[in-house]
């Protein structure tokens, strides 16, 4: 199981994924969830990815292949015009991919199971948030609901409904990030740290503010204790019922 979550925020965007892969078990693994696309002063673009990690990586290779070709007249994510395009473009990957593997997959009783989160700014055009489901359909947030969430979603997400709004600083929004990946991590075995995250401010261009938060992080674990503790004392806080 995964966990990653995009918000798109008035003075950017926030990216977080665990990396977190299992096959069972005894079958525990760190793969990285998140993939930059970057074009220096032209271009961030943000894949995050969930379900079979097989479909997924096959999906981000062949994005990836598609730029290293390099031939004439090639859409890619390093020259779509705008990231409404780049998300048709991984749509497309995830249907062929679909194409390729679904049929083995289901003989082996095994769910074709992807969704993607696509984020960034390509010059010239607003900061945007796009999820992208299995069969190549896409939505995009707004301002009202600035944000989106893939794999194991349930346990973080009452933090973030109550927390981030489009207005929201974006170090406040961190905070409430983290507080809903440890709320997930106490949950879900299937999630865990390190956590990925990175931040864009909107206009920069650059994907230049990346870092990767372990289980022994100072900063996360004095978080995650001001929250527990904090939760502890506002519950002892509360008045007892009076009606039994």
């Amino acid at each position: 199981m995964t966990y990653c979550v995009g918000l798109l925020l008035e003075q950017g965007l926030v990216f977080a994924s665990d990396t977190r892969t299992n096959a069972g078990v005894d079958q525990v693994a760190i793969s990285p969830k998140m993939h930059i696309f970057e074009v220096k002063d032209d271009r961030v673009i943000v894949l995050m990815t969930a379900g079979n990690l097989a479909i997924t990586q096959s999906v981000v290779g062949h994005l990836k292949a598609l730029i290293e070709s390099n031939k004439e007249g090639t859409r890619h994510l390093c020259n779509a015009d705008s990231l409404f395009e780049a998300a048709g473009l991984v749509g497309t990957e995830l249907r062929a991919a679909f194409e390729r593997d679904a049929e083995f997959l289901k003989n082996h009783n095994i769910d074709f199971s992807a969704s993607i989160l696509l984020g960034g700014q390509i010059k010239g055009e607003k900061p945007r948030l796009f999820n992208i489901y299995a069969a190549g359909n896409f939505i995009e947030t707004c301002s009202e609901t600035p944000y989106f969430q893939i794999g194991e979603t349930k346990y973080g997400k009452p933090i973030i409904d109550r927390v981030v709004k489009y207005d929201t600083e974006m170090m406040d929004a961190v905070k409430c990030l983290l507080i809903s990946f440890d709320s997930t991590i106490r949950s879900n075995v299937s999630v865990a740290a390190p956590i990925d995250m990175l931040l864009y401010r909107t206009n920069s261009l650059h994907a230049d503010c990346k870092e990767r938060i372990t289980e022994s992080d100072p900063y996360y674990a004095e978080i995650r204790k001001g929250w527990s503790d904090g939760l502890k004392r506002v519950f002892s806080s509360l008045p007892s019922p009076d009606w039994c």
